[in-house]
């Protein structure tokens, strides 16, 4: 079997999912070159990879781009074709002469999150007619499956569940770099990292830290990413020197000595489906303080990676930081879990095997209603069988 990539954003999803592929069925991806050149070290080399000059939205060479992308995909002839992201609207108008290959469009948000001003830039038609055209679809948990089917026009039985995979690089690189915690001993460092918008909870975050117990010293909130000022929501903290705010787009070595340096991880979000940060914080073996929305509370409580809290609950979130800040031994055990899973269940290559039993049912049409897949056994020594926490 032949499977053919194409994506710009998200960037580390891409990456776990092509390397997690990789070890199981012939795998090429096409790749914006500006996005990933500097990223090669990072792809497995069993992935073939044809980085492309590929335009911004709003470029007179979409066209043109378009069609050179078509050839690309005809000359290949692969099986099946799988769009890791719907938010590219110009690949509308080439996706009906894809012909012979099955189209698999994985969706990561059903709907726009409130604040995101990044993606409602995008049209919103354009995410929802790839989706549409495509043959199947893929989303990040069984609470997104029926959701999307609405959505998108789609019969559940051609919408599917994949687990999203770890996110490695970053702890790969600290290993690397020989990374270790540097923080005085008697530092608690929680970590908000990403794109920080208004559902990220933000608001959330600071009226917690303020409802904790001035006394309890060496709490550290590092808040670290593109988007929303925290600066501005500085009247409604209880302690400003309680924060360390890294604003804007954070560079991979940066990335890897935050998530070194914390204690835990935090995802106070208002909304959300699922987050890339827990499977970096994941192979990190960092615990997560989280919000019960999307699928969050679906992959923390089950794999014993954390606490999961009420959304727009300050006082639930302040007990919950309180209690593993507290705690050293529940944070230790919290992170086993999350290492062990990390390697485990949600290792890339797991997901990969689970993708490609998916992509044979699609290919014979036999998709089975629950479509929920779990990796299977397998004893490829680059994919070992997962490890259970306990």
């Amino acid at each position: 079997m032949k499977v053919l990539l194409i994506n710009s954003e998200p960037i580390d999803y891409t990456i776990a999912y092509a390397n997690g592929l990789a070890p199981h069925v012939e795998t090429v991806a096409i790749l914006p070159r500006k996005r990933y050149e500097k990223l090669r070290p990072w792809i497995d080399p069993r992935v073939q990879l044809e980085l492309v000059d590929w335009p911004r939205n709003r470029s007179a060479r979409n066209p043109a781009f378009l069609v050179e992308l078509t050839r690309r995909i005809r000359a290949h002839r692969p099986d099946v074709v799988h769009l890791l992201s719907n938010t590219a609207p110009w690949l509308n108008a080439a996706v009906p002469f894809w012909r012979g290959a099955r189209l698999v469009t994985t969706v990561h948000d059903v709907a726009l999150h409130p604040g995101d001003r990044e993606t409602s830039r995008l049209p919103g038609w354009g995410s929802r007619l790839l989706a549409r055209q495509s043959g199947d679809i893929v989303v990040h948990g069984k609470g997104l499956r029926a959701a999307a089917a609405e959505v998108f026009g789609k019969s559940r039985d051609r919408v599917h569940v994949l687990q999203h995979p770890a996110i490695r690089r970053y702890a790969e690189q600290a290993r690397k770099q020989g990374m270790t915690r540097t923080r005085p001993a008697d530092q608690v460092v929680m970590l908000l990292y990403g794109r920080i918008f208004a559902y990220k909870g933000l608001e959330t975050l600071i009226r917690a830290e303020a409802m904790i117990d001035p006394r309890l010293r060496g709490l550290r909130i590092v808040i670290a990413g593109r988007g929303d000022d925290p600066r501005a929501l500085s009247h409604l903290m209880g302690d400003p020197s309680r924060y360390e705010i890294h604003r804007g787009f954070i560079e991979d070595a940066a990335t890897a000595r935050l998530f070194t340096e914390a204690d835990m991880v935090l995802l106070p979000y208002d909304e959300a489906s699922q987050s890339g940060v827990l499977h970096v914080a994941a192979t990190f073996g960092k615990p997560v303080v989280v919000t019960d929305v999307g699928e969050l509370r679906a992959t923390v409580e089950p794999n014993g990676l954390g606490l999961v809290v009420p959304p727009r609950n300050p006082e639930a979130l302040a007990r919950a930081l309180v209690r593993l800040a507290g705690n050293a031994a529940e944070r230790a055990r919290f992170g086993e879990n999350a290492r062990l899973w990390s390697e485990g269940e949600n290792a890339p290559c797991r997901i990969g095997a689970s993708a490609v039993t998916l992509y044979r049912e699609m290919i014979a049409r036999g998709d089975s209603p629950s479509s929920e897949r779990m990796p299977p056994p397998t004893t490829d020594p680059d994919c070992p069988p997962g490890v259970v926490p306990p």
